[in-house]
């Protein structure tokens, strides 16, 4: 009987609804608090990584503006070659308009020729035809030609190759050409070669000394 006894002490009771309801409501045991040499080496982790981003993100932009800059530099060297294309063309032409303008220059007008001499009228109004259509086709690839005459010195589209000295222009006007001044869209490609004025030195008063004979009274 006793040894009954025992064993039903033993027993466990069923837990009332109040007790099940406590034990849920009780808090359950979290993690451990870190220490502060922890917290000190995440701080540190999170300052190095912050800064790291920060280095990557700046470089991330300095990446992209030297691609755009790339890009435009693409972009206007691509421009440049098909304008400039035929610059070496042109160039080589340039010299044979010079000869034509000269020729035409050099062939007398009618009235100015001498008796006998054959009339050279047709065949300069032939030469100025071809240099009329070399210089359209020229310009329909963006060739301009430019006088320099009447034009203040300017060495950036000039080269003087002599002085004049005059007194119906200021010092440093164009007074005259050798060959104009030829562009190629905007770009210069040959300056033109011209004379500038200048001022006339004073002359100088003659300084010869008169002998004067005294003659006896």
């Amino acid at each position: 009987m006793a040894k009954k006894e025992k064993e039903n002490a033993e027993l466990e009771l069923p837990k009332t609804e109040g007790e099940e309801a406590q034990e849920e409501r009780a808090p359950a045991a979290g993690p451990a608090e870190p220490t502060e040499e922890e917290l000190k080496r995440l701080n540190e982790c999170l300052e190095a990584k912050t800064k790291e981003a920060a280095t990557n993100y700046d470089k991330f932009l300095r990446a992209c503006a030297d691609f755009e800059n790339y890009k435009k530099r693409v972009e206007k060297e691509k421009g440049e070659l098909v304008s400039f294309a035929n610059e070496r063309l042109i160039k080589e032409v340039i010299p044979v308009v010079d000869n034509l303008e000269r020729a035409i220059d050099h062939i007398p007008a009618p009235e100015e020729q001498g008796e006998g001499e054959s009339d050279l009228s047709a065949v300069k109004d032939g030469i100025k035809l071809v240099l009329d259509n070399l210089l359209a086709v020229l310009k329909k690839f963006g060739v301009e030609v430019v006088s320099a005459v009447g034009e203040k010195f300017d060495p950036t589209k000039h080269e003087a190759v002599a002085q004049e000295e005059t007194t119906e222009h200021e010092p440093g006007i164009v007074i005259k050409e050798f060959h104009k001044c030829y562009y190629l869209n905007n770009r210069l490609i040959r300056p033109a070669m011209v004379v500038i004025s200048k001022t006339p030195e004073p002359s100088t008063p003659s300084t010869g000394t008169e002998e004067v004979t005294e003659g006896e009274d």
